[in-house]
């Protein structure tokens, strides 16, 4: 009868994942090496940094440092074996002869070392493409860099750069986009000092409507808050219209879009636009720019779903990333607007300081509503 383990004879299973594909990929191409030294011709651009196993890259740089033996000696005798082992074994302490002797005999084709090597580049593509990603969204939440925006759309470029290089070692193929499912968007976390923030713009723009007229760049979606990003196509609709502003004529125009209930009065709505502080530029620059950094966390999660489903193909990998990377890119233009020099410049705001907290009689938002 089968054994059936003790209860603490669990706790000493080897719970180790089992192997990735590309770990019998690098096997396999080492054995056809070791075989056939010359099949390492077949193997380019493969180089050790693109093995995954450690000990597999000090192997494959052995292998390709050392002379080629001649083929008749190498039938014979096992001295290239030998000196490849001694090579390899200063940089990777764990390899025997043993374990040679098994990646010879796992191999199952040494012809096919073309193959075996392209899998490798493909699966190095992927680790290339989940690390950049995990950069992207490690400073993308950084609240502790200068300049944030700046940082992370750099790391964006390079994501763009690793994909254009990509590019030009796999080719394309018919359904080229991933059929990865993607996580759901993380609902972004509306602080109550954001929400002063974009208070702050709907008071200030409803003071200088003027100013609004230069900040197409500035969107509802950019707003933690929906009432906030309602408002905000209240006061934006009134000014590109030509009309009047005021808290007055804010309401009214919130009234069509039914924002008046009964947990936000007319007397709330029009206390909510009727405090002024800075100038509206600046508060719809802190808001943009948290929309950005908002935008790119949710792209690095993309790009790293892709790189986690093996069933993607390196054209996949490419072609999903550079999707999700024309999200951001989109939000970037504006950005760039945004921020660009203009030929007069001014102060950042009417305020030199950062107004404290908003005025106790804004209206209250729950912690549930202030998610989007």
């Amino acid at each position: 009868m089968p054994h059936t383990p003790e209860p603490d004879e669990d706790d000493d299973l080897d719970l180790t994942p089992a192997p990735k594909p590309v770990h019998y990929a690098e096997q396999a191409l080492l054995g056809a090496l070791l075989l056939e030294p010359a099949r390492l011709a077949d193997t380019e651009p493969l180089i050790a940094h693109h093995f995954d196993s450690h000990n597999h890259a000090a192997l494959f740089t052995a292998i390709r440092t050392l002379p080629p033996p001649d083929p008749a000696d190498h039938a014979k005798d096992t001295a290239w074996l030998n000196a490849v082992l001694d090579h390899a074994r200063p940089h990777a302490p764990g390899l025997n002869a043993s374990y040679l002797h098994a990646l010879v005999q796992f191999c199952p084709r040494p012809k096919h070392a073309a193959a075996y090597a392209r899998m490798i580049l493909a699966d190095n593509a992927r680790r290339i493409l989940r690390a950049h990603a995990e950069r992207l969204a490690s400073t993308a939440t950084d609240p502790g860099l200068p300049s944030p925006a700046a940082s992370t759309l750099g790391l964006a470029d390079d994501i763009g750069c690793v994909l254009d290089a990509l590019a030009k070692q796999f080719a394309p193929h018919p359904g080229s986009f991933p059929r990865t499912t993607l996580p759901v968007d993380v609902p972004r976390q509306a602080g109550e000092e954001d929400l002063d923030e974009e208070r702050l713009l709907l008071a200030t723009a409803t003071a200088y409507p003027a100013e609004v007229q230069k900040m197409r760049w500035l969107v509802a979606e950019d707003f933690l808050l929906p009432l906030h990003a309602a408002l905000w196509q209240s006061i934006t609709a009134l000014v590109h219209r030509g009309d009047m502003v005021d808290p007055v004529t804010v309401l009214g125009d919130a009234q069509h879009r039914g924002l008046i209930t009964d947990s936000l009065t007319p007397k709330d709505l029009m206390a909510l636009v009727s405090t002024p502080a800075g100038s509206p530029e600046y508060w719809g620059e802190r808001i943009l720019r948290r929309a950005l950094l908002a935008r790119a966390q949710t792209v690095a999660v993309r790009i790293a779903a892709y790189t986690d489903d093996l069933a993607n193909t390196p054209h996949q990998l490419i072609t999903g990333s550079r999707r999700a990377l024309a999200d951001l890119n989109a939000l970037r233009t504006r950005w760039n607007r945004a921020t660009a020099p203009t030929p007069s410049a001014s102060a950042p705001g009417r305020s030199a300081t950062r107004p404290q907290a908003g005025p106790s009689h804004w209206p209250t938002v729950t912690a549930a509503r202030a998610h989007r």
